[in-house]
């Protein structure tokens, strides 16, 4: 008998689950999510579960690890400082590429070098510039992320500049070619920027529960799930935490197909900050063919195809004051419950909504607070922002005391981009403590905070709401209505007919909502999800059966589905994929791209043979954790026909390696 341990560490919860022999879940546990350091929450939920199920932490054979961490980072626009060196490329290719974007003000520079198509060098490395950026910015930033062009095809340019920044420097790099065969330099330097701004958090996550599991006695290996479901050694994810980017709604796929048996429906899950919502098909996950895209980020990381939504159990409630109706709208941005923060600093949260529940005229910054993070990096801060951290010190503070001038606005988000700082706010876990369909924390803190929101005018002159009850309704409602449009956006990318227009528009399309509504004018217009619904979460039966009634489908609520990650977690396979390239610069003449530069043979199959021999080998150290592994191979070759023959253009070689994770006797 095997015991094996799941973790899932969410934006509000961390998930811990134990099953024997991948058939039988014996208990499962919650604990808060510990931001500040989220092993707390791990070995609280680990303490919980292990005492319910009367299991030794020794007898534990197998731990993995999901997280919504490096999701809910992108999808805020969290991480850490990031330098970015892009070699071969103009300074303009920043801004044309939309890597100016993703760096939101980190530093980066163009430098020469860069090989071509083929992999000899186009141009030699500047060493010279290169040197001057690390001289310049070489303390401001936690990481450092290497693009060369056509680096897939030759990665010595961003060896080198790896190795220069290691010895200069200290500080961790991530080169593009480590993260991707294809090409596309733009895309493969936005997933190193994104990998790099991650690496400091998922490395503090993983050293730390590593620590806590093994402060408990639990010396079993430890896995965390990537993006495409599958599993991988926690080494590895330290290094390409990328790749954890949909660890956790991966993790939950895998656990809906696991919990339910579902062949063909819709899973969608949802925790504090996002709502991830997938396709099942004939009982698998699709992957995404243009890679993961998180946080309006497109990225080359084969992962699960999902949408996922800012919208959560905690995400922010925003008042809409424009139009004589009004309303609220709830997202992207996740913030602490009212109840939550109250819970944690009683006597200043209702101390400040009193006081503030007394003033005659409602505030903007209304039931609205801050509290700093401890651990996070402060380096690059500005003096605004670091006089603006001193001041909130180490406890809870209202923004209303906070903030002082408009300036520190400015100051106070980027804090928050930096995750050195969180916010407190009203949220839909508010509204259904005041409902009283929730009493996890803080219910009369969530009353007064809803009482002074529904005190804001909207276009008519009236009140959003009569009373807080009367809010939290429409907050409910909001979320049934927010939920629907994700679902059916998910559905409509799923559709193979085409309707005229993006699937974004098209769930909040005036007919779609006539359908919903079962309108019947001189048109009858009637609309339905076909496809089952599978709601995951700890809090989807608050929520989703409204969702079904809504779209007319039936509704699926497992039994343990408020910790179907944490299964996902453990229930997977190690699964490593690894591709390379061979290409003919020449007639007679074909090229294997490896990692230490490219080779030429004298025909395609040698060169393929070499470089399929690689790709084994290193797929095979990279799923060294697994038992029994198998290896596949697919080969797309492209070929042209030129006067009556055909001619070798390229080939890309696919090796994967998969197994069980190797469990401790």
């Amino acid at each position: 008998m095997a015991i094996l341990l799941g973790v899932d560490t969410g934006g509000t919860y961390t998930d811990a689950v134990l099953l024997r022999d991948e058939t039988e879940v014996l208990a499962s546990a919650k604990a808060l999510t510990t931001r500040q350091d989220l092993a707390i929450g791990v070995g609280a939920a680990v303490s919980r579960v292990l005492e319910q199920a009367g299991v030794q932490p020794g007898e534990i054979a197998l731990a993995s690890l999901s997280t919504t961490l490096a999701t809910n980072a992108l999808v805020e626009g969290q991480g850490g400082r990031v330098g970015l060196i892009y070699v071969g490329f103009r300074e303009g290719d920043l801004e044309r590429h939309g890597l100016t974007e993703v760096l939101r003000g980190d530093p980066a520079v163009c430098i020469g070098g860069g090989h071509d198509h083929g992999g000899g060098e186009a141009a030699p490395l500047d060493m010279a510039a290169l040197g001057a950026f690390l001289e310049q910015v070489g303390d401001q930033v936690s990481a450092f992320a290497v693009a060369g062009q056509f680096a897939t095809r030759n990665p010595a340019h961003e060896l080198a500049v790896a190795e220069a920044i290691g010895a200069r420097t200290g500080a961790p790099v991530t080169c593009s070619h480590q993260l991707s065969a294809r090409l596309n330099g733009p895309k493969r330097a936005l997933t190193a920027v994104l990998n790099a701004r991650l690496l400091g958090m998922i490395d503090a996550l993983i050293g730390r529960a590593q620590d806590r599991l093994h402060d408990m006695g639990i010396h079993a290996p430890l896995m965390v799930v990537r993006g495409d479901g599958a599993l991988m050694a926690a080494e590895q994810a330290r290094l390409r935490p990328i790749e954890t980017i949909l660890s956790g709604p991966a993790a939950s796929i895998v656990g809906a197909r696991w919990l339910t048996g579902a062949q063909d429906a819709l899973v969608s899950d949802i925790g504090g900050t996002t709502t991830d919502v997938a396709l099942l098909r004939d009982g698998r996950p699709a992957l995404d063919p243009a890679g993961a895209s998180v946080g309006g980020h497109r990225t080359m990381v084969e992962a699960v195809a999902m949408r996922t939504t800012g919208l959560g159990g905690d995400s922010q409630v925003h008042v809409v004051t424009e139009g004589l109706g009004g309303g609220v709208r709830l997202g992207p941005r996740r913030v602490i419950p009212v109840a939550l923060i109250a819970a944690e600093a009683s006597e200043v949260v209702h101390g400040a909504l009193d006081a503030q529940l007394r003033a005659t005229v409602p505030g903007e910054l209304d039931a609205r607070f801050a509290r700093a993070l401890p651990g996070v990096s402060q380096a690059g801060l500005a003096p605004r922002e670091r006089d603006l951290l001193d001041r909130l010190g180490a406890g809870v503070m209202p923004l209303q005391a906070l903030l002082r001038t408009r300036m520190d606005h400015g100051a106070l988000g980027r804090l928050v981009d930096r995750g050195l700082v969180q916010l407190a706010g009203v949220t839909p876990s508010d509204a259904l403590h005041v409902l009283g369909r929730l009493d996890s924390w803080d219910a009369e803190a969530s009353a007064k905070a809803l009482a002074l929101m529904v005190r804001r005018r909207v276009g008519s002159g009236e009140r959003l709401a009569p009373d807080a009850p009367a809010l939290a309704e429409l907050i409910v409602n909001q979320m049934t209505e927010q939920t629907v449009h994700a679902l059916l956006e998910a559905a409509f990318v799923e559709e193979t007919g085409d309707f005229g227009a993006p699937p974004d528009v098209l769930a909040r399309h005036p007919l779609v909502r006539a359908g919903l509504d079962g309108h019947r004018g001189i048109v009858a217009v009637d609309l339905r999800l076909n496809r089952d619904v599978v709601g995951l979460g700890a809090s989807a039966p608050a929520w989703y059966p409204a969702v079904g009634d809504r779209l007319g489908c039936r509704m699926i609520l497992p039994e343990h589905a408020g910790v179907a990650n944490a299964i996902g977690a453990v229930v997977g396979r190690v699964t490593v994929r690894r591709s390379g390239t061979v290409t003919s610069p020449a007639e007679g003449r074909y090229r294997a791209h490896l990692p230490e530069g490219p080779e030429d043979f004298a025909s395609p199959e040698d060169a393929m043979a070499r470089l399929e021999s690689h790709l084994r080998a290193d797929a095979g150290a990279a799923a060294a954790g697994a038992e029994a592994v198998q290896f596949t191979t697919d080969r797309d070759i492209r070929t042209a026909r030129t006067e009556a023959r055909e001619v070798f253009v390229e080939a890309m070689i696919t090796v994967e390696a998969s197994g069980r994770p190797r469990m401790a006797s």
